[in-house]
């Protein structure tokens, strides 16, 4: 699968709320994950890790109020989207989130996620 398939194959996956399906069928065994600086899980390595860390967020949502992500833009074996959630979570009550997310694509899996957004 080129960067395209695995770009919009990501997006609907996601948008189904099968994130972590994705990860399974879209992301390489040795895939790097990082969030922005002093961030907990700030990078992370590993397809089962990432994993681990997306079914915790995912665990500690009590409602989604709305959620959008665009439509990807690809170059090359990168592509990014932008997203933006109204969530409201277990330990800290209703927040809006956006954020840019960009991933690099090496025979058709994702081997690498950075998540790039506001820290305030």
């Amino acid at each position: 699968m080129n960067t395209w398939g695995v770009a919009k194959k990501w997006k609907e996956m996601c948008e189904k709320g099968k994130n972590l399906e994705c990860i399974n069928e879209l992301y390489a065994d040795n895939v790097v994950s990082k969030e922005m600086p002093g961030m907990p899980g700030e990078s992370i390595t590993g397809k089962q890790n990432v994993w681990n860390k997306n079914k915790e967020w995912l665990d500690n949502v009590v409602e989604y109020h709305s959620s959008s992500i665009s439509a990807p833009i690809v170059a090359g074996n990168h592509f990014s989207t932008k997203m933006h959630f109204d969530i409201t979570f277990k330990d800290r009550g209703r927040q809006q989130l956006e954020e840019l997310a960009v991933f690099e694509v090496k025979d058709g899996k994702i081997t690498n996620e950075q998540f790039l957004y506001a820290m305030e």
